[in-house]
């Protein structure tokens, strides 16, 4: 039989492809350890049990949180009308900034973090600056750098809108007293917890293939991807990197020292949660004080019995990673632009930028360039 050089080519690559096929591997399956897969399970169950905050009145109350939806995006809440909430915390990017810092009414030092998952914090702010939700907006009113505002202004914008005024009275009540000075600010950003309490991201990839761990189920679990499951081999197991990103939000909700620089353009140092604790223990609206609606003070111990350490210098908030590829860049400063950037920091981490006191369980992993792109790929399925 006479055969063209079209169909010798033909036969050929399809034999090739036979050959080629056969000699292929089978699909790397990724084995967890028992320890492993006690950590997996340790991530969840998601969304997690809550209770409203006992110093905020209308914490979990859903006519204050939509007022505080109408102030989160309320220019007005800063002096001149210049900024609002929203500025900073976009929603397309998850209600974290997408520059390296914000920009306030001067020039700041820090990425606003996100606020997705907010009310399960302790802490607030990359400093720990706050104690409570609501006093974290309260920082933001008073600070010179960022809505430069105050009681004044506050009591001046409910004088003037009687729209708002009325939702305000909806809310906290028609007392009149309620309307005046620090208190009204202090209701103002109450009602923005309240609203902020509502940001809860929504269950992943990564809750799916949590939940089969957790059921036994292997043939659930294998229906994640590949390359986000040799990931979480490495997240769960030589990296330890759940050891600070511990729980269903990933975060341990502490704070760390990670190598990032401290140092301030033009001169100057981030003293982190040194300086926070600061702030905290002396701020009249922690917890401890008498704006807080909670008379027995029963979650104002982790602030009474907070003490300033040495280590604490240079040490800022562990975030949580839930959502974590929208809030990009990364890091108290924003120094690191993307999640490949994160991954490479802590594979690659130059121990001598951490300070003696430390936190010594950083170790460079010294990744290959697939193990980079595989821890990636895990954190993207968060």
């Amino acid at each position: 039989m006479k055969v063209t050089a079209l169909a010798l080519t033909a036969t050929l690559a399809l034999s090739a492809g036979l050959v080629s096929a056969q000699q292929k591997s089978p699909p790397e399956t990724v084995s967890f350890t028992e320890q492993e897969r006690a950590a997996i399970i340790r991530q969840g169950p998601w969304p997690m049990p809550w209770q409203p905050d006992s110093s905020n009145r209308v914490s979990g109350d859903a006519e204050a949180a939509r007022l505080g939806f109408r102030l989160f995006f309320d220019d007005r809440l800063s002096a001149g009308a210049v900024m609002s909430c929203a500025t900073c915390h976009r929603p397309e990017h998850g209600f974290a900034e997408n520059l390296p810092v914000s920009k306030g009414r001067a020039p700041l030092t820090r990425n606003a973090p996100g606020l997705n998952n907010v009310r399960f914090r302790r802490w607030f702010g990359h400093d720990g600056g706050t104690d409570s939700l609501w006093a974290s907006s309260i920082r933001t009113f008073m600070k010179k750098e960022e809505f430069a505002a105050g009681p004044e202004l506050v009591e001046d914008l409910l004088a003037r809108d009687a729209d708002l005024s009325r939702e305000f009275q909806a809310v906290f009540g028609p007392d009149e007293a309620l309307r005046k000075g620090e208190t009204a600010m202090v209701l103002f950003a109450k009602a923005l917890a309240a609203f902020q309490e509502t940001l809860v991201s929504e269950r992943t990839m990564f809750d799916e293939f949590r939940d089969a761990i957790a059921a036994g189920d292997d043939k659930a679990a294998a229906l994640y991807p590949d390359d986000a499951a040799r990931g979480a081999k490495l997240f769960f197991g030589r990296g330890q990197c759940h050891l600070c990103h511990f729980g269903p939000t990933f975060s341990n909700g502490e704070f760390g020292d990670v190598g990032i620089s401290q140092f301030l353009p033009g001169g100057g140092v981030d003293r982190g949660r040194y300086a926070g604790i600061g702030m905290v223990k002396t701020s009249r609206f922690n917890l401890l004080g008498a704006f807080s609606d909670d008379p027995q003070h029963t979650t104002a111990g982790k602030t009474k019995y907070l003490e300033l350490k040495p280590r604490n210098w240079g040490e800022f908030s562990v975030p949580g990673l839930r959502g974590v590829s929208r809030t990009a860049p990364y890091m108290h400063n924003g120094s690191l632009s993307t999640l490949h950037d994160v991954v490479e920091h802590y594979s690659e981490l130059d121990t001598g930028r951490l300070h003696a006191d430390a936190n010594r369980i950083l170790k460079p992993l010294r990744l290959t360039d697939r193990e980079a792109a595989d821890l990636v790929a895990f954190l993207e399925t968060l």
